[in-house]
């Protein structure tokens, strides 16, 4: 994704919630920044890969519980499609225990309805650059409140993937479980920013992972940190 200040276009964004007032204030919300335009809403996860078909969006804000298809389902769909858009999930509860699935699942963070106006279009600046919206300080708060009986395979798993790591590209990947921008992964590690994201690029590849949240899940999903 290019970087916003080189952008050609606005940054097209979708909405799929069931509430027609949520829809109705993010529209308003939104519809106001001269950089992003809504191109399409939609009131279930069922019309996610339609939508995206249709209007081709940079990002999506996805409700997590809707009736019909949920917002993990919709996300994981569109996000296993060709070119898939950046998803930011939307929840009422900070500790949704769907969130870290959402987040598995391939989307770039997630945003509690009542975030702060400005925070909800600098999230929707922020994925459409290809950054994430979520720190993993928020992720550890997650995992410590939702008890998960599958942690123990889950880290073993975890582990065996990032074996398969150099052992420069582990220690970045150790930075982004601690919530490191590339800058400061670059200042602790001695490294220059191009040779820091180059070792990203190749983290995503080689771990099989859409973006830098997941690298951070997998890392605490190995409890390498604690």
């Amino acid at each position: 994704m290019a970087d916003l200040n080189h952008r050609a276009r606005p940054i097209r964004l979708a909405i799929v919630d069931d509430d027609p007032l949520v829809r109705a204030g993010l529209r308003i919300l939104l519809g106001g920044s001269p950089d992003i335009e809504i191109v399409a809403e939609a009131g279930d996860g069922a019309q996610a890969a339609a939508l995206a078909d249709a209007h081709w969006p940079d990002v999506v804000l996805m409700d997590i519980r809707m009736p019909k298809v949920d917002g993990l389902t919709a996300t994981r769909r569109l996000r296993s499609r060709p070119a898939p858009p950046q998803v930011i999930v939307l929840t009422t509860f900070h500790a949704d225990e769907h969130v870290l699935d959402a987040l598995r699942a391939g989307a770039s963070g997630f945003l509690l309805k009542d975030t702060p106006p400005r925070d909800i279009i600098e999230a929707v600046r922020a994925v459409a650059g290809g950054s994430a919206t979520l720190s993993p300080a928020v992720i550890r708060q997650l995992i410590d409140h939702v008890a998960d009986p599958a942690a123990g395979p889950r880290r073993d798993r975890a582990r065996t993937r990032l074996a398969t790591l150099t052992e420069r590209e582990r220690e970045v990947a150790l930075g982004l479980g601690r919530g490191w921008s590339n800058a400061e992964i670059g200042t602790e590690l001695v490294m220059s920013l191009p040779t820091v994201k180059g070792h990203v690029s190749r983290l995503l590849a080689k771990l099989g992972l859409n973006n830098r949240v997941q690298v951070a899940l997998l890392v605490h999903d190995a409890e390498l940190l604690t």
